[in-house]
């Protein structure tokens, strides 16, 4: 980092690292994975986050599920939430 933006190890002032088993303990992953379940054939497209729950809505009107165990997984992209907000616009006839 040093290389690119001179000066910057001096301006860290503490870091914090955890372990899977850390991300398990103090927030409830699940074996630490941020992607809230495998990202494996098994658990992807139509079967995320199973089979038949895959169109970003639950069994309780109006509750959506778009978080990063739901299609297409986690990470900083955000497209589970953008795609979750679109199925809700369209139910509300928004869009």
């Amino acid at each position: 980092m040093e290389e690119f933006c001179p000066g910057f190890t001096s301006k860290i002032i503490g870091y914090d690292a955890l372990s899977p088993l850390d991300l398990e303990r103090i927030f409830g992953m699940h074996q630490g994975s941020i992607h809230h379940g495998a990202l494996a054939l098994h658990q992807l497209g139509p079967a995320r986050p199973a089979p038949g729950w895959s169109n970003y809505r639950s069994p309780l009107k109006g509750l959506y599920l778009v978080g990063a165990g739901a299609h297409p997984g986690g990470g900083v992209m955000g497209a589970a939430g953008r795609n979750g907000a679109m199925v809700a616009l369209s139910d509300l006839k928004l869009v």
